[in-house]
């Protein structure tokens, strides 16, 4: 076998999930040998945290949406909930995860979710894990969770993410504009013919794909029945998932209408139908929304939740390749006047193509694959400067004085290494002008006496490890 790959997500909804998947098989297609696992971390957790972290998450979606808002808003900030109550409550619930993935050793580990991110990096922090941790995101704009420290990579979602996880100081050779991943399939030639008869599709009108599961039951039932009253030649594909339920409930409100509507539950060909549908209608969820524009597909957005698909529905119309209906008995009126408008949807499908990141994964594996050298360590004055700058609106390079960021760097390759504050930096470096410093290990040892440079003096140490010197550049 070789290197151990170890793919974590947490099952809070399944995009995460699902990005893990893609992640997983775009591994195994570069480096065939290795010995890849992928994990749920919330299947190693108790019931009653696991539904807390899950369950309570989409009833307060469903009950308490404005909540949630103001939950993704406050913990908007990098670094805002740095040993918070909740990071304490994670720790002690994922203790037995925590023992496996020291157990397991693996030499690379790659996050769609921000809290195996988390822990992972502590076990970095705390040298009991050797290995190279990338973070992958799985909406389209940075959400202040997602940030830990140290972490070798970081992947956004989409480039005015990168440039603002720049902007507030992240140094620019730590993170890539990769994408989402997404499954394999939907992009390249499709055989529209074939695909169409297999579902039991006419040849000659347009295809409506409709995500039942993830609009919600109710939801869905209003967007069902307005959909059968549009005049215009159509047929709809509604796809219920693993929701046994909702798809008894969406066969009794198409009765009769067999010969327009296909109702489906799970499907595993979601990709054929999304290359063979010319628009689909659903929740802006990262994932769904990024195989939509690796396929091509213009979207009719209903109902996203507050936070990250709000913010994922702002990109998709700002780009053009969605709409959004914000009124739940409108939504037949909207896919309407689309299908009767066959330019605007050939417009929306090209800006959604242009977006699209049909090779995310293979991005993802090829950099994680190939990365070497230590992590990306930041020191606590920094996370409390990058806390404070971006809740005053400031970016790192306005900022000056003591709170001013720098970033130390290997000497011989400028690869970043941490990143600290101008405060530290002057205790390090004698002259303020000074573009490097040297590091030794008796200057670190006498940093410990000082409380207020205990901060300092673990950057330090961690820097040095094994060795009594080290020089970096200064950035």
């Amino acid at each position: 076998m070789g290197r151990r790959v170890l793919i974590l997500a947490a099952g809070v909804g399944s995009g995460h999930n699902q990005a893990a998947s893609a992640v997983e098989a775009a591994v195994l297609a570069r480096e065939p040998d290795a010995d890849v696992h992928r994990l749920d971390i919330l299947e190693t957790t108790n019931e009653v945290f696991n539904r807390l972290y899950d369950d309570a998450y989409f009833q307060l979606v469903s009950q308490a949406p404005w909540l949630v808002g103001w939950g993704y808003d406050n913990a908007d900030p990098p670094f805002k909930l740095a040993a918070s109550p909740l990071q304490w409550l994670e720790q002690l619930n994922t203790l037995s995860f925590v023992r496996e993935l020291r157990d397991d050793d693996p030499d690379v580990v790659i996050c769609t979710h921000f809290l195996p991110a988390r822990l992972t990096s502590l076990l970095i922090a705390r040298k009991q894990l050797r290995a190279s941790l990338t973070v992958v995101t799985t909406d389209y704009d940075f959400q202040g969770l997602w940030l830990t420290a140290p972490f070798h990579h970081f992947f956004a979602a989409r480039e005015e993410s990168r440039e603002y996880l720049t902007s507030i100081g992240i140094p620019a050779d730590r993170v890539s504009a990769s994408g989402i991943p997404v499954r394999a399939g939907l992009s390249g030639p499709v055989d529209d013919a074939a695909v169409r008869a297999s579902f039991g599709l006419r040849p000659d009108v347009p295809v409506v794909l409709i995500s039942a599961g993830a609009a919600g039951g109710a939801y869905t039932v209003q967007v069902v029945r307005q959909a059968l009253r549009i005049g215009r030649p159509f047929q709809a594909v509604i796809v219920c998932g693993r929701n046994t339920e909702l798809k008894a409930e969406m066969e009794q409100v198409v009765a009769g209408r067999e010969d327009d509507v296909v109702v489906l539950g799970f499907t595993d060909r979601m990709a054929d139908l999304m290359r063979v549908a010319s628009l689909f209608v659903g929740k802006p969820g990262g994932l769904s929304s990024s195989e939509c524009m690796a396929a091509g597909l213009p979207m009719v957005i209903v109902n996203p939740i507050p936070g990250q698909e709000v913010r994922n529905a702002d990109y998709l119309l700002e780009e053009g390749a969605a709409v959004r209906c914000n009124y739940p008995t409108t939504v037949g009126y909207k896919i309407e006047s689309l299908l009767a408008d066959p330019d605007r949807l050939a417009r929306m499908a090209e800006a959604a193509r242009r977006v699209g990141r049909p090779a995310a994964g293979a991005d993802v594996a090829r950099t994680s694959l190939s990365m070497e050298g230590e992590p990306l360590w930041i020191s606590r004055d920094a996370q409390r400067a990058m806390l404070a700058n971006v809740e005053e609106g400031l970016a790192a390079a306005d900022q000056e004085g003591a709170r001013r960021l720098r970033t130390l760097c290997e000497a011989s390759t400028g690869r970043s290494l941490a990143l600290v504050t101008h405060s530290q930096l002057e205790v390090l470096s004698p002259l303020p002008w000074a573009t490097s410093v040297e590091l030794a290990r008796p200057m670190m040892n006498a940093l410990r006496w000082q409380p207020e440079n205990l901060d300092l003096a673990s950057t330090g140490r961690w820097l040095l490890g094994e060795r009594e010197t080290r020089t970096l550049t200064i950035r």
